[in-house]
């Protein structure tokens, strides 16, 4: 058991949102994060805007999450940051800071994988949450990643499950642009949804044999179908935007469920854990908690904060790494993608 509080100061710089954070053990002291609006006139994330835009934040942003915290820097026992996977210049920054203000303290350095980040991010002590025990299924959904993990540790952890080629994210957003909708389309696909008809248009699940996803062929399927449609009414989108959001929401979501329908039966583990940006999603929160009732599985939904990209879901696997001694030193290099 550990008697001395660790104080962690855990740095996120995957993509677009510069993040900082410090955990007394396991407790979120502060949680502070910088969105990128820059990105939205591109409708997408533009990498070397991003990098730019992390060297101006990181600096207020670490120096933010102190203040909140009341804590001195000289109090921290180690710091903790994203290695990968993202954007390169992106996580360059992150690291390269990481590990100077780790050398000037001279306390322990600790590289996170963001994959892995997500899915131990149920581990945070936050109250009324509660935390899964080992074995457990993870579901990690995000712009660049769909996953289903058999987490045997906070160290063992397997992919049972993967997209074959576009992430669920990615379904959502891509959709949304599709629809003309604006960057990022995927939080307004999920509000759009609620106002809509769930069953007013087919879409055909694609037949992907076990535990894998595929979502290419469906976001074909939404564009041919639009075009279509638009060919012989230019208002179709417009008149139908509700029940178009809600229909593309709705068969996604049948998607992800069915999979992991096949992953309880197939592992025998009842607890599954989401996690990920697209883990916020209102449809995918619903259709869980549904299952759960309907299956008898215990599921465990994050707090809001921790779906998207945030540095308190580095600091907790910081944390579970400082008290097995994980620390790196400063050969260590960011990584673009990293073995899970």
């Amino acid at each position: 058991m550990q008697s001395k509080a660790v104080f962690i100061l855990a740095i996120e710089s995957s993509c677009d949102d510069t993040a900082a954070a410090v955990l007394k053990n396991d407790k979120v002291l502060s949680n502070v994060v910088a969105n990128q609006l820059v990105h939205q006139q591109f409708g997408g994330v533009v990498p070397e805007l991003a990098s730019r835009a992390h060297q101006q934040n990181i600096v207020p942003v670490i120096a933010a999450a102190l203040k909140k915290a009341d804590i001195d820097k000289s109090q921290l026992d180690a710091i903790a940051f994203t290695q990968g996977p993202g954007l390169m210049g992106s996580l360059l920054v992150g690291s390269s800071f990481a590990k100077s203000l780790a050398l000037a303290l001279k306390i322990p350095l600790i590289a996170v994988n963001h994959m892995h980040a997500h899915i131990l991010a149920h581990f945070i002590d936050e109250d009324g949450f509660d935390k899964p025990t080992f074995p457990f299924l993870a579901l990690t959904i995000s712009g660049g990643h769909t996953q289903i993990v058999k987490v045997n540790g906070f160290f063992d952890m397997e992919i049972i499950g993967e997209t074959t080629d576009d992430a669920v994210g990615e379904a959502f957003d891509k959709s949304a642009k599709i629809l003309g909708l604006p960057y990022p389309g995927g939080p307004l696909v999920d509000q759009y949804a609620q106002l809509g008809n769930p069953k007013a248009f087919a879409f055909t699940k694609p037949k992907i044999a076990g535990l894998d996803f595929s979502f290419s062929g469906l976001k074909t399927q939404i564009l041919y179908f639009l075009q279509k449609n638009v060919a012989f009414n230019l208002n179709f989108i417009a008149e139908n935007r509700d029940d178009i959001c809600a229909s593309i929401q709705h068969t996604i979501i049948n998607i992800l469920m069915d999979k992991l329908k096949l992953a309880v039966a197939q592992t025998g583990i009842q607890q599954v854990a989401i996690g990920g940006g697209v883990s916020a999603n209102s449809g995918i929160r619903k259709a869980l908690k549904a299952t759960e009732a309907q299956y008898g599985w215990k599921t465990f939904i994050p707090k809001f904060e921790y779906t998207t990209d945030n540095a308190a879901m580095i600091g907790i696997v910081g944390y579970q790494k400082y008290l097995h001694e994980k620390f790196n030193d400063t050969t260590v290099v960011a990584k673009a993608r990293i073995s899970f």
